[in-house]
């Protein structure tokens, strides 16, 4: 059996009126930073923050009574749990969902939050799939895979068919590809209904499992990527054929370039996403050329993201615009040397944000002082005013 258009029309019939239409916009200020013409699909808006909602809900909507009475098992840590796990409480279908151990404790109780019963079991995800294959079997289940079914894939589909009947003249469609349940889904999707539009799928750079084996490599995946949704080793055996013949081709985006996009959405577009849900704002930042002039759609495919992350990767942003800089300033020890560094610093713009003083580094003079001063800053040419005029006064400074 394999995946039709046909599909993901009744896919689309189901969802009607069970998820969000989510709303796709055209962002002038991400279309002036990357030289395309961007339209963004928000999927961050669906109730659990994931376009997983899409695939999990069609499937469950295929399922018999008798299969409805006996439950439904994933093995999952992240939006295909609480997308199954929310649509299988509506509905009244028993759902369990096993998670590896070290799954984040927030994503654990939000699915248990669903009313999905939770077993943590395993030091990875192929553990906790073994493991949820053996209760499938055990309880007679129903297993409902993240990506490799293709009534998954098909609710998956449905997200490109509205991106193309709200902009039918897109050229591309960038589409993140983990285990390929999206891609597979959006690219059938895409070529049935414009078949000149290209498909390109994103991958972060860690985890290039398609990438690799459509070079005919191994892949050589693993790494802490902030793009956890993707950060799949092996793509599905069904997906991958699906969407190979459909794929023009995949880019692979690096950390920076997905922080940078996190940031942008929060910043710009004034909405949370996730690193997985950024990839395709992240590949048109790091290649500008490839897509330059050409009117694309991004997904953002979801904005499940811890909060102390999104807060470092805000912060990691002002640091790499130097809005946010550690000078490290040398000078006689000697009272009052602080308050002068201090009022250069006020009098030029910068806000300090935190002083470090030591008197015992040892390539300090014995009668000196070093401190590491963190000031905020408009932009890096207010940094540089700011470090030209503490050399003015006589603190050369340096940038740590």
């Amino acid at each position: 059996m394999t995946l039709t258009f046909d599909h993901i029309q009744a896919a689309a019939d189901r969802l009607n009126g069970h998820i969000e239409r989510t709303p796709q916009r055209h962002s002038r200020t991400l279309s002036e930073i990357t030289g395309a013409e961007v339209f963004v699909k928000f999927e961050n808006l669906q109730f659990t923050a994931s376009f997983k909602e899409r695939g999990a809900l069609n499937k469950l909507l295929t399922l018999d009574e008798d299969e409805r009475r006996r439950g439904v098992i994933a093995a999952s840590a992240g939006n295909h749990a609480q997308a199954l796990a929310y649509h299988g409480q509506r509905l009244g279908v028993p759902v369990t969902i096993v998670m590896p151990k070290a799954t984040p404790t927030v994503k654990v109780e939000h699915t248990r939050r669903f009313g999905a019963e939770v077993v943590l079991h395993g030091e990875t995800y192929d553990e906790a799939g073994d493991h949820a294959a053996a209760i499938r079997r055990q309880f007679d289940l129903v297993l409902v895979h993240p990506f490799d079914d293709i009534e998954v894939m098909a609710g998956q589909g449905t997200l490109a068919a509205e991106m193309l009947e709200d902009c039918p003249d897109l050229d591309v469609m960038m589409v993140q590809i983990g285990g390929g349940g999206l891609i597979a889904g959006c690219a059938t999707a895409a070529k049935s209904m414009k078949p000149d539009l290209r498909v390109f799928g994103v991958e972060a750079a860690m985890y290039p499992s398609f990438t690799s084996r459509m070079r005919g490599l191994r892949a050589a995946a693993g790494g802490q990527t902030i793009a956890e949704g993707i950060a799949v080793k092996e793509v599905g055996e069904l997906t991958y054929a699906i969407a190979r013949p459909l794929v023009e081709d995949v880019v692979l985006v690096e950390e920076a370039s997905l922080e940078h996009a996190v940031a942008l959405f929060a910043n710009i577009e004034k909405s949370v996403a996730e690193g997985a849900g950024a990839a395709g704002l992240a590949a048109l930042l790091a290649h500008p050329n490839r897509f330059r002039g050409k009117k694309v759609g991004v997904i953002l495919s979801g904005g499940n993201i811890d909060s102390r992350l999104l807060a470092s990767v805000l912060t990691r942003e002002l640091v790499r615009e130097q809005r946010l800089v550690s000078l490290r300033i040398i000078g006689d020890d000697r009272p009052g040397l602080l308050a002068t560094v201090s009022a250069v610093i006020g009098a030029a713009g910068g806000n300090i944000i935190e002083v470090a003083h030591t008197r015992l580094a040892l390539d300090v003079p014995a009668k000196g002082a070093e401190f590491d001063i963190m000031i905020e800053t408009r932009d890096a040419q207010h940094t540089q005013e700011i470090m030209d005029a503490l050399r003015d006064h006589g603190y050369p400074p340096r940038a740590v």
